[in-house]
């Protein structure tokens, strides 16, 4: 069966591009090949591939190609795609620790060639499969819609008490509209019958007169206010009954907090130093949050692409890209641009600060830590997730 997703395989070699577009087209349609390095980046964003194939005879090759990408195209870190690499047995090690490292997504030993030629396709199913998955928002993200939704329930008690209150206050006014309505009918029947109002009418029965005004507050007026009274009775009923007919439906979202609540905040840390990783696994410590590293602004945006943190620390100087233009980078992606972005910096200078607030930047941490500063940090922007 034929499927529509794009596949990019990237090579120096054209019998390697051929061989894997008709490995790959019994079952995908829309396979196309790079074979010019000098032109990557325009191919890449010409194509935009949900699945790239790295095709290349050595792995440093494949690591030069991926990591220019980054460095030159505008789109690749804003478009979700899923990288395989093709190695062979001496690579194997290497290709496998950066898969684990999340610089690729997955690897296939392809040479030489063996006769599990059905392994390629199978990955490339893998792989939209995660692509498919990747758009799930993060533990913080979610923790904050169950809590949204178990809010729900206060601000259904909170609405049928004022829609309670609504009801009685009208039904209040109107019965004060009806006694004032009846006392206006008692004074005008009182002048009638002292004789106030002599060149009106001449009341020759007061007690009739008396009669009269008591059925029609009886009879008429009150009747009528009555059944106005009586149409608000509904509403009141209604709301009473709006929880009720809701209580599976809180009952759910009060069980999707408590698993909400046991999930771990992630939270991404860019940074280069090894020992800086040390440092802020012990400052953080206990916080109950999932820690996840990268090394360089390639790695961080590799990294986003499969798994979406709470938050972001980031450290200005990175290897390949500084972080202020790797910021940048991934606020102007949408789904990422609401992901607090916190900067790690050796030091404080004006110019530095307004480049990463300018940025997309939330605020700033300074080495050393604070461990109170900075563990208060993070739970104030973990505990501030976008709704």
């Amino acid at each position: 069966m034929k499927t529509d997703p794009l596949i990019l395989v990237a090579t120096e070699v054209g019998s390697d591009a051929d061989l894997l577009r008709r490995l790959l087209s019994d079952e995908f349609e829309n396979v196309t090949t790079s074979t010019d390095p000098e032109r990557a980046v325009q191919e890449f964003e010409k194509h935009r591939p949900q699945v790239l194939i790295l095709a290349f005879n050595n792995l440093e090759k494949a690591e030069r190609y991926y990591l220019g990408l980054y460095r030159l195209s505008t789109v690749v870190h804003a478009l979700p795609h899923r990288t395989l690499i093709l190695c062979n047995k001496d690579d194997l090690r290497r290709v496998y620790e950066l898969c684990k490292k999340e610089y690729f997504d997955d690897y296939v030993l392809f040479w030489p060639l063996t006769h599990d030629t059905t392994r390629l396709p199978m990955a490339v199913h893998h792989a939209l499969r995660q692509l498919t998955a990747a758009g799930m928002p993060g533990p913080g993200e979610f923790a904050a819609q169950a809590r949204h939704l178990v809010d729900l329930e206060s601000q259904l008690d909170r609405y049928a008490a004022k829609g309670s209150q609504h009801v009685e206050a009208a039904n209040r006014s109107l019965r004060q509209v009806e006694q004032d309505l009846g006392a206006a009918l008692d004074r005008f029947s009182h002048k009638l019958s002292d004789g106030s109002c002599p060149d009106l009418v001449e009341v020759k029965d007061r007690d009739g007169l008396q009669r009269e005004i008591n059925r029609l507050k009886t009879e008429e007026i009150e009747k009528r206010f009555k059944i106005v009274s009586a149409m608000a009775q509904p509403v009141q009923q209604w709301a009473s009954a709006l929880k009720e007919d809701l209580a599976p439906q809180l009952e759910s979202a009060r069980a999707l907090q408590s698993l909400a609540e046991r999930l771990q905040p992630v939270v991404l840390v860019v940074e280069d130093d090894e020992f800086q990783h040390k440092m802020l696994k012990q400052v953080l410590e206990g916080m109950n949050i999932d820690l996840v590293f990268a090394t360089s602004c390639t790695e961080a945006l590799a990294t986003l692409r499969k798994r979406r943190p709470d938050l972001i620390l980031m450290d200005v100087g990175l290897p390949d890209i500084d972080g202020v233009e790797t910021t940048r980078r991934l606020k102007s992606v949408e789904q990422f641009a609401k992901i607090p972005v916190i900067m790690i910096t050796g030091r404080s200078e004006k110019a530095v600060v307004v480049e990463s607030l300018k940025a997309g930047a939330s605020d700033f941490a300074v080495k050393p830590f604070d461990k109170d500063v900075l563990i208060a940090k993070v739970r104030h922007f973990l505990n501030s997730a976008p709704m």
